[in-house]
């Protein structure tokens, strides 16, 4: 029996020997190889985090002490050691456990997640309200070095290490380096300071210099001075985080499971704000994933035995690749900017070609638009590559920022609709309703690379001010043999007289169209240019005919709730029926099974069309 096999909760964690938890965290990583290769997911950075994950619950008490995973997709060791080791198989799937954390899930899920920066700010106000009702336990924030290019984690750090004794701050550093002297120097003074002697020591020299008459205080606060120079002075770069009161422990190998569980130790018995530095490697232990870390990142189903994986090939991703490279080789004003998504947003042909049209901004997307902002006002063009749920986090700047400066800044938004396992975090349904509410904003929404293209160029050169062109993930589908983008606004298919009209936009049109081969007297508007939507659609609409609307848009804010007030402001009084996502965070499934459990599906909208017409 394995050692794995031995443990089903954070209790039988803390039963373990160190060379015991070693073998765990051996036996781990071969799961999470073994697994992720069939369901897909996260791979690089769960590897990177097992000693760091396994050392957390064999030193804390879990859910009392509170542990927030900053982004939430580094927790699968976690998962697994939290009583989910037995639906790990269900990973990202429909009905099984997610790819991030979920309080519904297990109690030592705190937050649910999916966007970065967020854990300090969590852990600082889970610490406060821990500190007034009084409660035991401390609060760990675990986050990235990556995560801290994202200005929120820097608000929390300036906002929470004074008053907030309970927390300790985990940053896993994956990139940095540290010099072979500093790190030694470093190394050998956090062995000390984490020592019960150290502690022990320091209580008694504080306690006998405090005796002394009037001078005890002065001699105390001078031996405050001294201690925390030599700090600042052997761990350098600590020098951020002690001004701002954090007591600093670092650099700590994050693959020593002894080290690990020593300064965590250390860490808990404080009665101060910490921060413990870790250094770990992305893939540890499984070697395609370690050479190349960001195809690891996150990855669909592959080979163990190799590390190839099949889930390559055309997508909407490299299609806008393709597009901005052909665009930028015939303009030097072009520019891409993206937010630590080179290659998801299909980018990395282009940053090779063009490096100094290029800019990588990290993990900031606020920063990305207002940047881009900059860019545009002093004449060149900016394209910001962005997924739909990231450009969520920089609404003030869209419209403060871009719309309101009446500035030409491109909006490329990928992932839009549905995305299917990565869950409610992820689904790109809610672009479409922010960007509705934003004036002198023109969006786009293609159905096809073609479309992509030829849209993408009418962006950059024939439209005033911001303009978004949004396109799904993945593949495109089935489209008019004959059916050529000619600029319009929109395309008509079918008879125009026809009773029954289906509108829609995007790839939902090939769902639909798929469905206009098996319906009578029906005919579709396909919307090539969703806002603002041509007022000339409305001549195609009457009060005999019924309309039918189906987006991947939460309903609220939708371009079919403003195609309807278009229709009852011009006092069209069609029958008028709107399918899409109301009032609904959509949960991980494929994209096929999304589409069917909100009726927009081909099955589904022959299904509605036809009740609606046989009555």
């Amino acid at each position: 029996m394995s050692v794995l096999d031995r443990v089903n909760s954070p209790e039988d964690v803390k039963k373990l020997d160190n060379a015991e938890l070693e073998e765990l965290c051996s036996d781990i990583r071969e799961f999470l190889v073994e697994t992720v290769s069939e369901t897909g997911g996260h791979l690089a950075s769960n590897l990177g985090v097992v000693e760091l994950s396994v050392a957390l619950h064999k030193v804390f008490n879990s859910p009392t002490d509170q542990i927030v995973f900053d982004v939430g997709h580094q927790c699968y060791t976690h998962k697994i050691l939290t009583g989910r080791k037995n639906q790990f198989s269900t990973l990202r799937k429909e009905g099984g456990i997610s790819g991030f954390i979920r309080p519904v899930e297990s109690e030592h899920d705190i937050f649910s997640s999916g966007h970065s920066s967020v854990s300090v700010s969590q852990a600082i106000g889970l610490a406060k309200a821990k500190k007034i009702k009084g409660e035991k336990g401390k609060v760990i924030a675990v986050i990235g070095d990556g995560a801290l290019t994202g200005g929120l984690a820097f608000e929390a750090f300036n906002n929470g290490a004074y008053g907030c004794e309970n927390l300790i701050v985990i940053l896993n550093d994956n990139k940095m380096s540290i010099s072979r002297n500093v790190g030694s120097m470093s190394k050998h003074l956090t062995n000390i300071r984490t020592s019960k002697g150290y502690f022990s020591l320091k209580s008694g020299v504080r306690h006998v210099l405090a005796k002394i008459p009037r001078l005890g205080n002065v001699m105390n606060r001078i031996f405050t001075f001294i201690n925390t120079e030599i700090r600042k002075r052997v761990y350098n770069d600590a020098t951020f985080f002690e001004d701002l009161g954090f007591r600093y422990y670092g650099l700590i190998d994050g693959h020593d499971i002894e080290s690990l569980i020593s300064v965590l130790s250390a860490a808990k018995e404080h009665n101060h704000s910490v921060l413990i530095h870790v250094n770990t490697k992305k893939g540890k232990g499984y070697d395609p994933a370690e050479k190349n870390p960001t195809q690891f990142h996150g990855i669909g189903k592959f080979d163990v035995a190799t590390g190839e994986c099949n889930s390559g090939g055309e997508n909407f991703s490299a299609a806008f690749g393709d597009a901005m490279c052909a665009l930028a080789e015939k303009d030097g004003r072009i520019c891409a900017v993206t937010a630590a998504m080179a290659e998801g947003t299909g980018l990395a042909e282009f940053a090779g070609k063009f490096p100094k049209r290029f800019f990588d901004v990290g993990i900031a997307e606020q920063h990305a638009v207002t940047f881009s902002s900059g860019l545009a006002k002093n004449g060149l063009i900016p394209v910001f590559a962005v997924y739909s749920t990231f450009l969520q986090r920089s609404y003030d700047q869209l419209i403060h920022d871009v719309a309101m400066q009446n500035l030409k800044v491109i909006f490329g938004i990928d992932r839009a609709g549905f995305v299917g396992e990565d869950g409610e975090s992820h689904q790109g349904i809610f672009d479409v309703s922010y960007l509705n509410t934003i004036p002198k904003f023109t969006v786009y929404s293609p159905s096809s690379y073609d479309e992509l293209f030829y849209m993408l160029g009418q962006a950059v050169y024939h439209d005033e001010g911001a303009v978004a062109v949004r396109y799904p993930r993945g593949r495109e589908k089935l489209m008019p043999e004959d059916y050529h983008y000619d600029n319009s606004d929109y395309s008509v298919f079918g008879n125009s007289d026809s009773k029954n009209c289906i509108i829609t936009y995007g790839v939902e049109f090939s769902e639909c169209y798929e469905a206009l081969q098996e319906l009578a007297d029906t005919f579709i508007i396909k919307l090539n240019k969703i806002k603002p939507v041509n007022p000339d659609v409305l001549k195609l609409l009457d009060c005999d005919k019924n309309v039918f609307f189906f987006e991947e848009s939460i309903k609220s804010g939708s371009v079919g709730e403003a195609l309807a007030a278009l229709l009852e402001e011009n006092q069209i009084y069609a029958s008028y029926r709107h399918i899409c996502i109301n009032d609904d965070f959509v949960k991980q499934a494929s994209v096929e099974s999304q589409l069917k459990a909100y009726n927009l599906d081909k099955n589904s909208v022959v299904s509605i069309i036809k009740e609606v017409s046989d009555v």
